[in-house]
């Protein structure tokens, strides 16, 4: 086949497409060889040659055969560097490598952020609130078959979402060298997406994100509000589904409750595994504090630290590991340059700022919101007179737990619930004493309720 056979197939082909369909995919193809009944053709990116292949190649194909062209099938190639056009009848092997060498250069233009040498599996410590959430990316990091996807990895800050995260893609990089992973932040995807659309070259844009084998978007809520930047989102995210490869996501909260995320992302995030990392409880703040010390006996040889410090730090610092983490290498550095050990006093003295700050105290009006939100009902109507059941109950709840994380004495926390009488105060919270015992329900709100009002 000449290049002036391809012309007059192009031409019956932009009628076929349409005018649009023809100038984005079809006009882009160079005609290189025809070997074997193998038409080559050239494309700017990999990612045309995909879209081109899957939605015009039966029909390219046809047209090509109906012409008289003896061709059983389409290849596509991208030419690394062209600097003179062989003719049409010209075999030139390179032609034939060009798919081979592509994908080799683009591993080194993958758009990701670098990852984190210290957030690996080995380091990430391992409690009752985070266990699912550790699981799951367990086995999302071994590999196989994909079972989640997407696996959505929400929670608080400080609570271990990003760990996770690059410690997944150190894992798939080490099982499977050759895989195209990919993490970077919703806010870099975002930039990456404005800049492509500035300088004009969204095509090398999706033809990057679109042939990963493994995108991992950090902090997800970021692209909320922002139309453009969902719309791209959306087409990477159904692209890569549809390829059957691994999409991982994290956020500060469930797809549901992210504010001006379009449904239809909402939806498409739901599909998969959404997991919630919970508030830290002690034991898991403690086993964080033992783990980050035994790092430091290399860094702060000869150092002494007394019994109990740990055990003050985890109870009274419980907003997140990452101002735990950093109230503890503070105490380390403290007590090298000054050349003492670590004791409670010294813990008091060098970190009374990270102390006082984490002295929060809940209101009744803090755990009136939580309680209304959980049990999806108006704040008006738990304060107010109804008497339901489905009202009730969560109004004991909500006493029950003022009685326990406020100083208000039983009669300030009637005046705050709609003016009740300190003996209904009283009974509410003997009622949901006796329930926790025997109903697992109440129970779990309860922990609930509490781990997100102390976080």
């Amino acid at each position: 086949m000449t290049n002036d056979e391809w012309g007059r197939v192009r031409s019956t082909l932009q009628k076929a497409v349409g005018q649009n369909n023809y100038t984005n995919w079809i006009e882009p193809l160079e005609f290189a060889e025809l070997d074997g009944g193998v038409a080559t053709f050239l494309v700017p990116t990999n990612f045309m040659g995909n879209w081109v292949e899957r939605n015009f190649g039966d029909k390219i194909l046809s047209q090509l055969v109906g012409a008289g062209v003896a061709v059983s099938r389409l290849e596509f190639a991208v030419p690394q560097k062209v600097s003179a056009r062989k003719p049409a009848n010209d075999t030139a092997p390179s032609v034939k490598s060009l798919a081979q060498k592509t994908a080799a250069a683009a591993q080194d233009d993958l758009p990701g952020a670098p990852l984190d040498a210290r957030f690996t599996f080995d380091s990430f410590v391992v409690g009752k609130p985070n266990e699912l959430a550790h699981a799951a990316a367990r086995r999302v990091a071994e590999g196989g078959p994909v079972t989640f996807n997407p696996l959505f990895l929400y929670g608080g800050v400080g609570l271990g979402k990003t760990h996770l995260m690059h410690a997944i893609a150190h894992e798939m990089k080490l099982r499977q060298p050759e895989l195209r992973v990919v993490y970077l932040s919703a806010e870099q995807f975002m930039y990456r997406f404005v800049k492509a659309l500035r300088e004009k070259q969204m095509m090398d844009f999706k033809q990057l994100f679109r042939s990963v084998d493994v995108l991992m978007v950090d902090d997800v809520q970021f692209i909320a509000g922002k139309d453009s930047t969902q719309e791209e989102f959306f087409h990477t995210f159904n692209a890569l589904v549809d390829q059957n490869k691994q999409i991982i996501i994290s956020a500060d909260r469930a797809p549901g409750e992210i504010k001006d995320l379009e449904e239809r992302i909402k939806s498409r995030l739901q599909c998969g595994l959404v997991v919630d990392l919970h508030p830290t409880d002690y034991e898991l703040r403690l086993g964080v504090l033992q783990t980050k010390v035994a790092t430091y006996r290399t860094q702060y040889a000869g150092l002494k630290i007394s019994d109990g410090v740990l055990e003050f730090l985890a109870r009274r610092i419980s907003t997140n590991v990452r101002v735990l983490e950093g109230a503890l290498m503070r105490l380390f550095a403290f007590a090298s340059l000054v050349g003492r050990e670590i004791t409670l006093e010294l813990a008091q003295d060098c970190l009374g700022d990270i102390l006082r700050a984490s002295d929060r105290k809940v209101t009744v009006e803090e755990i009136q919101r939580k309680v209304s939100e959980h049990y999806n009902i108006r704040l008006s109507d738990l304060i107010g007179p109804k008497r339901v059941r489905t009202i009730a109950r969560p109004r004991q709840v909500a006493m029950y737990l003022a009685k326990h994380m406020t100083s208000r004495s039983l009669p300030e926390i009637g005046r705050r619930f709609g003016g009740r009488d300190h003996t209904t105060v009283m009974h509410g919270v003997k009622r949901i004493d006796e329930l926790k015992g025997v109903d697992d329900q109440i129970a779990e709100d309860l922990e609930l309720l509490r781990r997100s009002l102390e976080a």
